[in-house]
């Protein structure tokens, strides 16, 4: 357990957290993370029942501007004003927020998380009465009803309800009031609360936030990561609901809504007619009900009882709870999933695009030794022809837990240690977590403080707990002058013993403080004018942030970051690459990493993986081979296992292991040219890199919950094989009069089939559609940057119904040159009449050249 050692080296643990590490080291103590009965702001909202909502709508308050309309509501039992404010968004969105009137102070709105303010476009009044407002969506179906007793939000397309809010009447909104001594102050954590020897001392009182979403036709509902469930969303009917609260929760459990180490709180919904998206737009710990109903006609009013439900429609109901801040939501109305994914890339930006290497394989374990230990896994990799582009260094790498050092004892030598990494073409990543130890020798520590850049206690002084050093200072990331402090703080002169090649891993960056309520930062810590409840799901978002600006910083604004993290928030694809955190070696989790990686694609974060081989415990060996064979076709490629585990290089499970091992590595590195295209275009578009069949497929009701097999691209669909003993799997071909080819055997299929597929210990079930071309390199060397001059190989998969298309990126696969001097080379490629041609892409208008050798 990672905590043992913690406690071992640290020595002043009390016996209760060293008892409860030993516990976590079998599964989760689920007791030391809240259920929505312990959290008493989630038990207070569920405890409202739907029904007629307090709120009221003061239409004779509606102002109309260029950009938004706005108009006050009541709560007619307390007499609070808020705030409504209606945008129509370029690009088919509508944006609500909901705030108060005339607060006491200011509540906290998220920063920085949206790549720009979004543009608007004018609404229009429609019609009105006394019963309510028509707004004008643009479109002449489309169109927000403001319904104002109760208050209500419904947006329909003709006679179609597309989506409701406060419909079942639970928005609720705790208004900043100074504490009166009452009965109903007095309430139970309301100014107090209490878990386990935590205290919280809520200095603003009671200040969570509720609104109710009904989606009529809806069955199907994505997103909100990070849980480790089924891609399809379940009914909390019953249970908790889906927590967002970014946590470091040690060998989580699977298939239930417990948080996790991200949060991206945006959901889609499915149906064959129309794909939708909602993001709800906090970033304080969150909780989300989803309930499946049918919907019932629906009274609108004289004026709208135009519009009908009907009471055999299925429906699913939302219901967002937040601690903190404000009502802002932005709805995405597709109506395609194409749409949506670019609606919200509008909103908070793509994935980042990485160097072609942080696509190819990566070699990780807590922890190699020392530097002979890296020297020897270096060679390993040419001594057994297995490919490799980065070795990875954990925590036991440095000082003391000293981050931006090197224990001197192990690792005396960083710079020839570097090199030789160099000599063979790979690269190294170093682990740089977030929490500081508190130790004036200390470079680090001594210029955060000198600078006063920690985050501060209730009571004025640097916050500081419990981590792998021993006792921490967290860095106040939501500062800008603490994150240009941070990047700076990568460069050459200042990071001793770094060099090009090697790059980062923020983890821990929940943040995780072992002695912590629910091993994390307490809520009622601060940054500048805000508590740390209302940004919590926002720190870690903020250290990949900066530590990804640092490494662009260093080569003056030429080289693209890698940048792994534990911890996200929207937005974080801009940064670099997630993990699905400390997984163990069991069957169940590596087929969890495919609705893992497949729901954080659907929210905008391509670059996912899971520790190859599971992080706990250690696997057989045909677990251990299948989970290559599956880590090969996900965006992220990495091995890495924990201290305690025995060592797991490929090589070390005897010839045959090896063989397969290999076999599947070296399918990976034959397809970089494809990967480096799909992340191009995700980097583009938004468009996601491993998609559910329903993403292209999406009248196909039979894909809408399938979870065991996805596509890259459009053109790549994968089932890998994730049952202990399989003989043989069941694979969904989709697409009626399409064809698919198998990639190894060539083998055509016929679309909207269940296929099966008997298989041994060395099959890996991927198919290519037919009517596409897929670029590989078939010359396999021992990193891909040796294989930047090699020839391409095309892939043509020919189709009864359509010519065979395909394309080809090309840069120099590191810097941004792509971007700033536009050098690369983007081709068409066409087969038709035996005959493969290719164009410039017709997508950018412009002529390219790079230089080759």
């Amino acid at each position: 357990c990672p905590l043992v050692a913690a406690a071992a080296a640290m020595g002043a643990l009390s016996l209760g957290w060293f008892a409860l590490c030993l516990g976590v080291a079998v599964a989760v103590d689920r007791g030391n993370f809240k259920t929505c009965e312990q959290s008493a702001f989630c038990k207070r909202q569920r405890a409202m029942k739907a029904g007629q909502s307090p709120y009221r709508a003061l239409l004779d308050t509606l102002e109309l501007s260029d950009s938004r309309v706005t108009l006050q509501l009541i709560n007619d039992n307390n007499k609070v004003h808020l705030l409504l404010e209606l945008y129509r968004l370029q690009g088919n969105m509508t944006r609500v927020k909901i705030n108060e009137l005339k607060p006491l102070k200011p509540r906290f709105e998220v920063p920085d998380v949206l790549i720009a303010d979004p543009p608007t476009e004018p609404l229009s009044v429609v019609s009105r009465d006394e019963n309510g407002v028509v707004l004008s969506l643009g479109d002449e179906a489309r169109r927000l009803i403001v319904s104002a007793q109760p208050f209500r939000l419904d947006i329909v397309e003709g006679p179609q309800v597309l989506l409701s809010l406060n419909s079942r009447g639970l928005l609720a909104f705790e208004h900043l009031r100074p504490r009166k001594d009452t009965e109903d102050d007095n309430q139970p954590g309301l100014w107090e609360e209490t878990f386990k020897s935590h205290t919280d001392s809520k200095p603003n009182g009671p200040t969570s936030i509720s609104l109710d979403f009904s989606l009529p036709g809806v069955e199907h509902v994505y997103g909100i990561p990070e849980h480790a469930d089924n891609l399809k969303l379940k009914s909390t009917d019953g249970g908790d609901p889906y927590r967002l609260y970014n946590l470091d929760v040690f060998q989580y459990e699977l298939y239930n809504p417990m948080a996790l180490y991200g949060a991206v709180p945006v959901l889609l919904s499915h149906n064959a007619q129309r794909t939708m998206g909602i993001f709800w737009f906090n970033a304080a710990e969150t909780w989300v009900d989803i309930s499946s109903n049918t919907a019932g006609k629906t009274v609108f009013g004289k004026m709208l009882d135009y519009v009908q439900g009907a009471s055999e429609t299925p429906q699913t109901d939302i219901r967002w709870i937040s601690e903190s801040g404000i009502i802002d939501v932005f709805i995405m109305l597709g109506p395609k999933p194409a749409d949506v994914f670019t609606q919200y890339a509008s909103l908070t930006g793509t994935q980042s695009f990485p160097p072609l290497s942080a696509l190819a394989y990566h070699q990780c374990r807590w922890n190699y030794n020392d530097q002979e230990d890296v020297r020897a896994v270096n060679q390993g990799f040419d001594e057994h022809d297995i490919p490799c582009d980065f070795i990875w260094l954990d925590i036991e790498h440095t000082d003391g837990k000293r981050y931006f050092t090197w224990d001197p004892s192990k690792f005396p030598k960083p710079l020839e240690m570097l090199q030789d990494l160099t000599d063979k073409r790979r690269k190294m990543v170093a682990i740089v977590d977030p929490h500081i130890k508190v130790d004036s020798g200390y470079k680090i520590h001594s210029e955060l403080r000198s600078k006063n850049l920690y985050v501060k206690n209730k009571d004025g002084a640097d916050y500081e707990g419990w981590c792998w050093p021993g006792n921490a200072g967290y860095p106040d990331f939501i500062r800008p002058d603490t994150r240009a402090w941070w990047a700076s703080m990568f460069a050459y002169d200042q990071y001793e013993g770094s060099t090009e090649n090697l790059y980062t891993w923020n983890d821990m960056n929940e943040p995780s403080v072992f002695n912590g309520p629910e091993v994390t930062m307490h809520k009622d810590a601060v940054h500048g004018a805000w508590e740390h409840r209302d940004l919590h799901n926002l720190y870690g978002f903020y250290v990949q942030m900066a530590t990804a600006e640092g490494l662009i910083q260093r080569s003056e604004g030429k080289e693209r970051p890698f940048v792994l993290t534990r911890a996200f928030f929207a937005g974080s694809q801009r940064y670099g690459a997630v993990w699905t955190g400390d997984n163990a070696a069991e069957w169940d989790h590596l087929k969890i990493s495919i609705p893992m990686c497949l729901n954080l694609n659907l929210v905008g974060i391509s670059f996912c993986g899971a520790d190859v081989g599971g992080f706990f415990k250690s696997p057989s060996t045909e677990l251990l081979v299948r989970w290559y064979q599956a880590g090969a076709y996900q965006p992220f490629f990495r091995a890495h296992a924990h201290m305690d585990t025995p060592r797991r290089e490929p090589w070390l499970f005897g010839p045959e292991n090896t063989a397969l091992i290999r076999e599947a590595i070296l399918q990976r590195y034959a397809l970089l040219p494809y990967w480096y295209q799909l992340f191009y275009h995700a980097y583009l578009t938004g468009q996601p890199i491993m998609r559910p069949l329903w993403v292209e497929y999406p009248g196909d009701a039979s894909t809408f919950a399938m979870d065991d097999q996805y596509l890259l691209g459009r053109d790549l669909l994968v089932h890998p094989v994730t049952e202990e003993g399989a003989r043989g799997i069941t694979a969904y071909l989709p697409g009626q009069g399409e064809v698919w080819y198998d990639v190894h055997t060539f083998q055509k299929h016929n679309g909207a089939q269940n296929l099966y597929i008997p298989v041994t210990i060395s099959s890996i079930p991927v198919f290519q559609h037919g009517g596409s071309i897929i670029p590989k390199k078939l010359r396999i060397r021992r990193s891909s940057s040796c294989m930047e001059n090699d020839p391409y190989t095309f892939i043509v998969a020919l189709s009864p119904q359509r010519t065979a298309e395909g394309e080809l990126y090309i840069d120099d696969g590191h810097t941004f040159s792509y971007r700033t001097e536009k050098k690369f080379i983007h081709r068409r490629l066409t087969f038709a009449n035996n005959t493969l041609t290719s164009r410039s892409d017709a997508l950018f208008h412009f002529t390219l050249e790079i230089s080759s050798e």
